[in-house]
């Protein structure tokens, strides 16, 4: 995987400063210093760093992930003649929503991955900025061809994948533009903030106790339908793919097809099974929020989660940020009946390692 732009650099040093401090105050946090960290860079990406720093507040204040999308096409705006996102499932890209399109027909259109410049996208992982000719003949004869024939395809990433694709170009007529830079600001500052939005949400979970989530009392998932309102589902952490899909968000936290599976197992292999109630929920919410911690240290540190399965010393590498979250641990569960689980160590093996604690090194000791 290519390294980051400078500008996403600074992006996720800046919302991994922001993560460090509580979550109820997070959005808030987060987006400040994003936005002051970001305002010194605004130059080299030309005029209109005002209206830019205006698009990135507006995806910063939606609160679903539907919210997240739409404020991201309503940033384009600016910056684009035409936009369109396609949602990456099962190596297929559909359309979701688009922007100055005549029509709505970008709903579930079914983009050619094998053209060229979809193809390179998802094969790189990069950024496409390229001729009119690269990209689905199908898409350029129903909605026609920009102007200038220039056209600029972007990855959207979450949880390590390509889950969308982001299609500007100046538009068919000569009103229009694209400005590459900002595009890719925005649409960098979308991810971050899409995978901020599902650690808050499992934030709340952990706080709030949900009962969805309750292996004692597992439902089967619901049918999805039949159109794209679940978008990015195939991007979950494998850990959560038993849960429930929020049906408000579009973006799923569950793999469906093995969500029914998993809950008609869960009775018989509940760890908690013989413990009193009020104990059980302690455990389930302390394994939750292990998981959490988790799923932080690795958003924020892929390049040294890489290096260090790679070279098999991912305790020496992050050794602060693991010390950072058990410590976290141990203030909210460490006197607690849970404090026998050591869920947090679990995590570290499971989730960091994947499940071979050679991979830590020496020095991780459990």
């Amino acid at each position: 995987m290519a390294e980051n732009t400078p500008i996403e650099q600074i992006v996720e040093r800046a919302i991994g400063r922001a993560l460090e401090t509580q979550f109820p105050q997070l959005r808030e946090k987060l987006s400040h210093q994003v936005l002051e960290d970001i305002r010194p860079h605004l130059g080299s990406l030309g005029g209109g760093a005002a209206d830019l720093l205006k698009a990135v507040a507006l995806i910063h204040s939606g609160s679903t992930q539907k919210e997240i999308l739409r404020a991201l096409l309503e940033g384009t705006a600016g910056y684009s003649g035409r936009a369109a996102l396609f949602v990456v499932k099962a190596g297929a890209a559909t359309g979701w929503q688009g922007r100055a399109f005549e029509s709505d027909s970008i709903k579930d259109f079914a983009l050619d991955v094998s053209a060229a410049a979809p193809a390179k996208v998802l094969r790189d992982r990069l950024i496409a900025k390229t001729n009119v000719a690269d990209m689905d003949a199908k898409f350029i004869s129903q909605f026609g061809a920009p102007v200038d024939e220039q056209i600029l395809l972007l990855p959207l990433h979450l949880k390590d994948k390509v889950a969308a694709l982001v299609y500007a170009d100046s538009g068919t007529d000569n009103r229009g533009n694209i400005d590459a830079p900002a595009l890719e600001l925005l649409v960098a500052t979308a991810s971050a903030w899409l995978e901020v939005a599902s650690l808050r949400k499992q934030a709340a979970k952990e706080t709030t106790g949900d009962t969805a989530e309750r292996a004692e009392a597992p439902a089967p998932a619901p049918v999805a339908p039949a159109n794209y309102s679940d978008p990015f589902a195939s991007a979950t952490p494998r850990h959560a793919q038993a849960a429930p899909p929020p049906v408000e968000e579009p973006i799923a936290a569950v793999a469906k097809t093995a969500a029914p599976a998993a809950a008609a197992a869960a009775p018989a292999l509940d760890p908690f099974a013989q413990m009193s109630p009020e104990d059980a929920d302690t455990h389930r919410k302390a394994q939750r929020f292990a998981r959490l911690l988790m799923d932080e240290v690795k958003l924020y540190n892929q390049a040294k989660v890489a290096e260090g399965r790679k070279n098999k010393d991912l305790y020496d590498r992050l050794k602060e940020d693991i010390e950072k979250s058990r410590a976290t641990y141990n203030k909210r569960y460490g006197n607690t009946p849970a404090a026998s689980g050591d869920y947090l160590n679990q995590e570290v093996i499971r989730s960091l390692a994947e499940d071979d604690v050679t991979l830590l090194g020496p020095n991780f000791q459990h």
